[in-house]
């Protein structure tokens, strides 16, 4: 039994962290129980990304990390296959400057 490269599930979705964190965005898979995601950090700053189940819970989640916080560290200029909940919503936050992230939702490393 192989390792399956990632495979694409959904449409990638993306927005731009900043100090302040955007609107929530869902990235959606079209296979059931789709939950690993490709994430791209294509700024020059990290990205403290915030997700859940609801937007509100992700913008929740989207702080910087000074001791202990929710969020989800991606350093500038990544590209990252993580697992979270299935069609999970997005967000996320700088301490300064401003990022562009990509999410595609798919399966496989």
């Amino acid at each position: 039994m192989g390792i399956n490269a990632f495979t694409k599930t959904g449409n990638t979705v993306t927005f731009l962290a900043a100090g302040t964190a955007p609107t929530a965005v869902q990235c959606a898979s079209t296979t059931l129980g789709g939950n690993q995601y490709r994430i791209i950090n294509a700024g020059t700053v990290t990205v403290f990304l915030g997700y859940g189940t609801t937007a509100s819970d992700a913008a929740n989640n989207a702080v910087v990390v000074s001791n202990t916080a929710p969020a989800f560290p991606l350093l500038p200029n990544t590209d990252e296959i993580l697992t979270f909940v299935p069609n999970a919503y997005f967000t996320g936050v700088t301490s300064s400057g401003t990022a562009t992230i990509y999410i595609t939702p798919g399966d496989g490393l």
